[in-house]
Order: C-alpha cells, then structure tokens, then sequence
C-alpha cells in the first residue's frame, strides 16, 4: 500500500496545526511510516481521532463499521486501530486472519461500557420473542447476544426489516429515541449513553445561535432529544460529514465530538467550523508515539473468544446484507 509523503502530510496539518505542531509530530511520523511498510501494516482512524493521526499517518478514515469494512478488503497483514476497543474488535471480528492492534488497550467507550450479555440476556427473558437490534458501538460479547446490528446512519432502515411490532434497541438510549420518532415500530430501549454527546444542551445550541448568527447546525442522533429538535439536521457522523461537503454552509457547528471538525476543516477551507470543544477522552488515549510503539512492538494485540465470532460476525452481516 502506497504510504503517505511527508510534504503531503504537511499540506494536510498546516491549515489545523502550527509548524511547532507539525515538527513535533514527525519524530513519530517517519518511523511509523517504516514501521508500516516493515509489517505490511495500515493505520485506520476514526474520525474523532485529532489532527496529527488522521491526516498524518491514516491509510483509510472514517466511522468505526467503515473502518472495518475496508480494512478487511485491503491486503495488509496488520490492522493497527486508531480508535476504541470496541471498533478494533469489530476489525478483528471482520479480519480474523489480520493481526489487530491498538495502541491503548485502555481507549474505552462509555456507551459500550453501559451493557453486557447478561443485560442484554436479561431482557430478552423480559421481552420473550422480541428481536434485539444492536448498535456497533458494543462489545462483541453484546453482538453475539443479539439478532442484528445497526450503525447510526442505517438504524431505521434495520428497524423496519424485521417486519416486527416491536424490537429491543441497545444501547444508546438516545439514538433509540430518534429512531422511535421516525418509525412505528415500538422501540424498548437502554439507559446507555456516549459521554460525549449526552453533554451537549439545548441552551448551548441556542447561545450558539446567538453568538454566530446565521451558522447551521448539524447533530448525531446520540446526543438528548432537545438537541435534536434545536439542529437544522440530524444524522450520523458520515451524514453529518456529508452534509458538510455538499451544501458546504458558511458556518457551521457540529454536535459531535471536536475533532471531527478539525479534520474536515482540512478540506473545506471556505467554511468557518463552530467548535463546541466536547471531547472524547478515550479517544485521545491513543497519540502518534502510542501507534509508534504498537508497530514496533506489536502490541497490545486484539482477540476474541472464538465462541462469540460466529453469533457476533452474524449479527453484523444481517446488517450488512440489508445496505
């Protein structure tokens, strides 16, 4: 795989990052790009990931469900996850043959944190016969529990093709909400929420407003039902990213987290990006010399337990099979 050049690098950071910054980071940079090559290696970055990692040492970007998807049709042996535990398992679970690594072990998810199989177990004794339909944003223990997967984007379309009444939506009590309001479907939920987004207020959007007159606001749907009804458009972060490039508003403010906006801000120079600064602090676990030390060592590796691969990799390929 062809490997990124270091004046490219530079021509991608210099419109969000110092020339202090971006010396700073190519003592990293430059190893990890030989690292690359050395181990037949790509370097997948969620989009929440900052600056330095998603433009300057990503092969392939993008939501988590995406990440996977490609990195298991490319042709490298290793997958190094720029992102949380929960995306690099779905890499793993997509990729069984790749060698999946994360440069944090600790880059955890509040949203995949608020569920386990036995909840989800547990609801299903509550609810006999009532489908489980499941966010990506769990572990693979949760997937293997449930009957489908949905990501944020296609989470009414998922909805709908069970023909059912009424489904079992985890966990994202929020995004249940938002899909309750665009389908007849019943949706029994969970009280799980991302740290990030539950964060965000109606009262803030408005001050926004006030202090920006004019700007357009785009939400995920994992952030309260108020915010929602406060936005000019709600959808997911590949939505949003869209939103963003095709009507390429004069100024706009993302509802998600800060640096989704610092990244897109690298290719859209015309629009002035509002930054309402919530960040994920699991995300920024992971740091150039973090995915340095991963290449080097190879290390901390992902696995599953081969009894959940099979339950798990279904539910998400009766998701897939759906798009």
């Amino acid at each position: 795989m062809a490997q990124i050049s270091q004046n490219v690098v530079q021509d991608r950071l210099k419109a969000v990052l110092s020339d202090l910054q971006q010396a700073g980071m190519l003592e990293d940079v430059e190893p990890i790009q030989r690292l690359k090559r050395e181990r037949n290696a790509v370097v997948l970055a969620h989009n929440y990931q900052t600056p330095d990692i998603f433009h300057g040492v990503a092969d392939i970007v993008g939501d988590s469900l995406a990440l996977a998807r490609r990195a298991a049709e490319t042709d490298a042996d290793v997958i190094v996850l720029a992102g949380v535990h929960f995306m690099a398992e779905t890499a793993k679970l997509l990729s069984p043959e790749k060698t999946v690594l994360i440069p944090d072990l600790d880059a955890g998810c509040s949203l995949a944190d608020s569920i386990t199989a036995d909840d989800v177990r547990r609801l299903r004794a509550a609810h006999p016969g009532v489908p489980v339909v499941t966010y990506v944003n769990t572990s693979v223990a949760v997937k293997a529990e449930s009957d489908i997967c949905c990501t944020s984007g296609n989470a009414v379309k998922v909805v709908e093709s069970l023909g059912v009444d009424e489904v079992i939506f985890l966990p994202d009590e929020y995004l249940a909400s938002y899909v309750a309001t665009q389908t007849d479907v019943r949706i029994i939920n969970w009280p799980g929420h991302c740290e990030v987004h539950e964060r965000f207020t109606a009262e803030e959007i408005e001050d926004y407003r006030r202090d920006y007159p004019g700007v357009v606001v785009i939400a995920h749907p994992e952030c309260p039902p108020e915010v929602l009804g406060a936005a000019d458009f709600v959808g997911s972060t590949a939505q949003m990213l869209d939103f963003a490039r095709t009507r390429q508003p004069e100024k706009v403010l993302m509802v998600t987290e800060c640096s989704m906006s610092d990244n897109i801000a690298v290719e859209l120079p015309a629009v002035e990006f509002i930054r309402p600064c919530n960040l994920c602090p699991h995300m920024k676990r992971i740091t150039l010399p973090k995915i340095r030390r991963a290449l080097e060592t190879m290390s901390p590796e992902v696995t599953i337990d081969p009894a959940l691969i099979a339950p798990a990799r279904q539910a998400v390929e009766r998701m897939l099979a759906i798009n």
